[in-house]
């Protein structure tokens, strides 16, 4: 049996790479980080989005999720397997979340 192949989304890179300065419009540095880091917007459709980090391997997978549900099982998933670090996007929140293991920790008690 044959497997589908993906489809292919093109791109127009080479035509915003080519475009003139004047184009796009200037912005000071605190305004372009106001408006990217703290006015994130996720579809209407997407409960979440989970984005991975092999710590070993460096390799990154992203996760989509319609229900949320879905996204805290992944969460577990990857903080069971303790390999990855990941970002957990939803509307209201941004968490970064890395394997640490009880070594990695001061005993406040030592």
């Amino acid at each position: 049996m044959m497997s589908k192949k993906k489809k292919y989304f093109p791109n127009n890179w080479e035509a915003i790479a080519s475009a003139p300065s004047e184009y796009f419009q200037s912005l000071p540095f605190e305004q372009f980080m106001d408006w990217k880091l703290q006015g994130w917007e996720l579809p209407s459709s997407v409960a979440c989005i989970i984005r991975s980090k092999n710590v070993k391997t460096g390799k990154i997978k992203e996760f989509v999720y319609q229900r949320e549900h879905a996204a805290k099982n992944k969460a577990r998933e990857l903080m069971d397997i303790g390999e990855d670090e990941f970002l957990v996007c939803t509307n209201e929140q941004i968490h970064h979340m890395e394997p640490r293991y009880l070594e990695d920790y001061d005993d406040p008690l030592a």
